[in-house]
């Protein structure tokens, strides 16, 4: 292992920190664009835990190799560091598809018609895809697999959640009837 790994990692998780404030500002500037438009939150009491949640992932990435003596394996983590870049371009993909209605949050402007262009052509909750490859991938990069197999078991349970809640959400907004759409983070 080289000397500048744990540096290179480390600099690594700042970035998909500094991508996740980045997304905060976006969701934060179109939760106001729902609510001006009618928009209505559900699933509050989720929320919070997602956030523990999704924090605890960039900790334990940066917490974990060291504390463990984790090595940086080249296959490894040259293949989850592309999966890695793959789930962000999934993700922004995503954001940049659902324009002011994507949000981390699980909001829902009636009468608007669901999306149905980008990644939400092939995949049902794309944005939610991007969440577990990112969530696999990136602590895997240096080899902090336990934080990569807690954050994955803990996250579909919370997925489980956070998707029934949406597509109660869709289903029950004016227009949507009958169809789904990955709405949100």
């Amino acid at each position: 292992m080289s000397t500048h790994t744990p540096t290179v990692f480390l600099a690594l998780v700042l970035l998909v920190a500094a991508e996740r404030l980045a997304e905060l500002v976006v969701a934060r500037r179109n939760t106001v664009w729902s609510r001006t438009h009618g928009g209505v939150e559900h699933g509050r009491g989720h929320y919070p835990v997602m956030v523990v949640l999704h924090t605890a992932l960039l900790a334990g990435c940066a917490v974990e190799p060291w504390a463990a003596d984790r090595p940086f394996v080249p296959a490894l983590g040259w293949t989850m560091l592309a999966l890695t870049a793959a789930a962000q371009a999934l993700r922004w993909w995503c954001i940049v598809t659902l324009g002011p209605r994507w949000n981390t949050r699980v909001v829902v402007v009636p009468g608007l018609p669901l999306v149905a262009s980008g990644p939400y052509r092939w995949l049902r909750h794309p944005n939610y895809a991007a969440v577990v490859l990112e969530g696999l991938a990136l602590p895997l990069v240096h080899t902090a697999w336990v934080t990569a197999l807690a954050f994955t078991l803990l996250n579909l349970a919370l997925l489980g959640v956070r998707i029934r809640c949406e597509e109660s959400a869709l289903t029950g907004a004016p227009g949507t009837a009958g169809r789904t759409a990955d709405a949100v983070r």
